[in-house]
């Protein structure tokens, strides 16, 4: 064999080298992730279950419907479904032109909320804005936004130093974080920062740059804590680990919701046969709803439900490491993690193993709000899931 010949050769296996790495990253149309639907399906469903039981006596001594609750939760499940398909169907890609014109809306709304007489106050929080006889929470509406702003924000590169991000996105998710922040809302403030880090981090961030705003940020919820903290948010960290100091005051949800933990054991006592939820323990069927479930359901019930969670989270991971463009994979980590994050908030706040927090639980907790907003964000993990990398082993390749 002469040299030529031998040259060639070899030119004809790098070219084919090149042509199984193109075949490696070669991007197919599939159906959505069908496990993804499944696990919502079923969180939907125990969440009207759980609602309707929850919320059944309350409307009964109020001589309304018992069905009530459950009524609202389904019509507001039929608009988020419809937000499904769309997004379902809506290529991703494109929703990058809409940042601008949501993150307005959702300042817009938010101001609302904090300075005019449409703002509603429940529990000494104004969170939410009356509308055409109709209750939202622009807060929950800003979860996907700013998932959407910073996504496009570290889709090429995780500068936090670029002017222009700073003027498109960086800016806009401060100003909605101040609002938030105002309400108050210091749970929901702490899920958004929480996406922020993990979508700053999944984009390519520095790990030093990292490290030097966590140990900036504890100095400043250290200097918080002793300034700019609310009276009562301060008194949940104090009742948070002994609530026995105050039984009847601030330490009277924690016991209610634990009481309802030990009433279930293993087996729970049997779908509505709950005991808390007769007045024992205010706001059952919206942050403390899984107590209700840990009741009636016991460990047994609470093992499926986490179940749930931890499935979705991991298939939306699986969704994320699949996409074809880094776009895309911020997405579906931002949705993932905000759904997830927020699920972990729910159940640790109503097991005691975090302080009292006022977020819901994902797809079960009754709130208009948040299972359209959680439906639209499942729609658009399910869009990402149709667009993936498929790996073809090149057998032409291995017999050269």
């Amino acid at each position: 064999m002469s040299y030529r010949d031998y040259d060639r050769g070899g030119y004809d296996r790098e070219r084919l080298r090149g042509n199984r790495q193109q075949q490696i990253q070669s991007v197919i149309i599939s159906s959505p992730d069908k496990t993804l639907l499944v696990v919502v399906t079923f969180l939907v469903i125990i969440g009207f279950m759980a609602i309707f039981s929850a919320s059944a006596p309350k409307c009964l001594d109020e001589g309304v419907n018992p069905a009530q609750f459950l009524i609202k939760q389904v019509i507001c499940f039929i608009v988020g479904f419809i937000g499904l398909k769309f997004f379902t169907n809506y290529d991703y890609k494109k929703l990058s032109q809409w940042n601008t014109i949501l993150a307005a809306a959702i300042i817009i709304l938010l101001l609302l909320v904090d300075f005019t007489p449409l703002g509603v106050t429940v529990n000494g929080a104004k969170r939410w804005i009356n509308l055409l006889g109709f209750q939202l929470q622009p807060s929950e509406f800003a979860k996907p936004a700013v998932v959407l702003l910073l996504a496009s924000a570290f889709k090429d590169n995780a500068n936090l130093f670029d002017e222009a991000k700073w003027i498109k996105y960086f800016i806009p998710i401060l100003v909605m974080l101040a609002f938030i922040f105002m309400q108050p809302n210091l749970s929901m403030v702490i899920l958004l920062l929480s996406v922020s880090v993990v979508m700053f981090l999944c984009g390519g961030g520095s790990l030093k740059l990292f490290f030097s705003c966590l140990a900036a940020g504890i100095t400043t919820v250290v200097l918080a804590l002793t300034t700019i903290i609310k009276p009562y948010q301060l008194q949940r960290l104090r009742i948070w680990r002994h609530p026995e100091t105050d039984p009847q005051g601030a330490g009277y949800n924690i016991i209610q919701s634990l009481i309802a933990f030990a009433s279930g054991g293993f087996n729970g006592v049997g779908y509505g046969g709950s005991i808390q939820k007769l007045s024992y323990l205010p706001e059952c069927h919206t942050d403390f709803i899984f107590a209700i479930i840990a009741e009636e359901l016991g460990w047994v019930g609470c093992v499926f439900v986490i179940g749930f969670f931890w499935t979705f989270i991991h298939r939306g991971f699986i969704v994320a490491s699949r996409c074809p463009d880094m776009y895309g994979r911020l997405l579906a980590v931002g949705i993932t993690f905000s759904i997830g994050f927020q699920a972990f908030l729910n159940i640790s706040v109503a097991s005691s193993f975090l302080p009292t927090t006022g977020v819901p639980l994902p797809f079960i907790s009754y709130g208009g709000s948040s299972l359209i907003v959680s439906l639209w964000m499942v729609g658009i993990l399910l869009n990402i899931s149709k667009k993936r990398i498929k790996k073809i082993r090149n057998q032409e390749y291995d017999r050269v």
